[in-house]
């Protein structure tokens, strides 16, 4: 089912946001990837609104929020900010933070800038520590020159296609076919839902996927400085620093055994792209191999817990929405997670 959004205007933008639940309950933030918005937390929230008071925000440039530019220079911090402010306008000090995809790498960004204000975090399938593409093996070694293959060109340009043309019809299609597994039964009115909240994607100059340089060495691209995909190059969207923080929080890792978009053979990586023939010219694994996304992951947890931290981690049957797939399962990990 949909929600009705409320609206927050900050000193950085216009927010909008779905605001569901408890009053009385442990609050909770979720911050939504690439290529949706808020809507897409949706299916959970009846399974959450007893214990929580769930805050979904939509970024800058996706649902109904501001489309206001984003500078790719900064990293995750144009959205980690986003949040910050809108936290503050609702005047919430500390809450349990969670973050799918790109938001992972916003979540983990908040957790850098302001750790104070994170009781526990939450990672849905996110982001590589070390940016998605542009680097290899679990350490997030970066290929050079640095930049190459990361940044705006990573992005499937039909996608960007379908969302000039407003296809809501290769929206639907594409739901099975990345976000979710193939035998995934999604409803029609969910997919109305989620198709709406594709379609808000604003593509543009300094928004959805971003600037990009042509470079001399395969494939050929490299990050540029303006937009969404930008802000996850591996130049400026590395956030494996969160090992070093002092105050850890608790984390809970999400991970689906199906995701084909943060994944070791990940189909937006130029690497797998390569290997697999899907892109020609691949100049092979000793010279451009396929980013181990998961693995990059892992490793970084493991440097967390080895300097304090605590990580919990769920492997769940399904793809990059696992935790929408197996929501009672998620929402049960994630009960047992924020009151423990």
């Amino acid at each position: 089912m949909k929600y009705e959004k409320k609206f927050l205007t900050t000193e950085r933008l216009r927010t909008a946001f779905i605001h569901e639940g408890n009053p009385a309950g442990e609050k909770l933030i979720f911050v939504h990837g690439n290529v949706s918005d808020s809507e897409f937390f949706a299916p959970l929230i009846p399974l959450l609104e007893k214990d929580f008071d769930i805050v979904a925000p939509d970024l800058r440039c996706f649902g109904d929020s501001d489309a206001k530019p984003i500078d790719g220079t900064r990293g995750y911090r144009d959205y980690s900010d986003d949040v910050k402010a809108l936290a503050d306008a609702l005047g919430w000090k500390e809450f349990v933070l969670a973050g799918w995809s790109m938001g992972g790498g916003a979540v983990m960004q908040f957790t850098i800038d302001y750790p104070e204000m994170v009781k526990k975090l939450v990672l849905l399938n996110p982001s590589s520590p070390y940016g998605f593409g542009g680097t290899y093996d679990e350490d997030g070694k970066m290929l050079e020159p640095a930049g190459l293959g990361t940044g705006g060109a990573c992005q499937n340009p039909n996608t960007v296609a379908a969302l000039v043309r407003q296809d809501k019809e290769a929206m639907k299609a594409s739901l099975n076919a990345s976000i979710f597994a193939p035998d995934f039964v999604i409803s029609e009115e969910d997919k109305e839902m989620y198709a709406e909240s594709m379609l808000k994607t604003k593509v543009g100059e300094g928004m959805y996927p971003g600037d990009f340089v042509q470079v001399g060495v395969w494939p050929m691209v490299a990050t540029g400085t303006k937009g969404v995909n930008n802000t996850m190059a591996a130049t400026y969207g590395n956030v494996s620093g969160i090992v070093d923080i002092e105050k850890k929080p608790p984390v809970l890792w999400v991970h689906g055994a199906r995701d084909l978009i943060v994944s070791d053979t990940s189909y937006g990586d130029f690497g797998t792209l390569g290997k697999t023939g899907l892109l020609p010219g691949w100049p092979g694994e000793d010279v451009y191999p396929p980013q181990p996304m998961v693995s990059q992951t892992r490793y970084v947890l493991k440097k967390y817990q080895e300097k304090g931290g605590k990580v919990t981690e769920l492997l769940q049957a399904g793809a990059h929405g696992c935790f929408i797939e197996n929501a009672e399962e998620f929402v049960k990990a994630l009960k047992e997670f924020a009151f423990a």
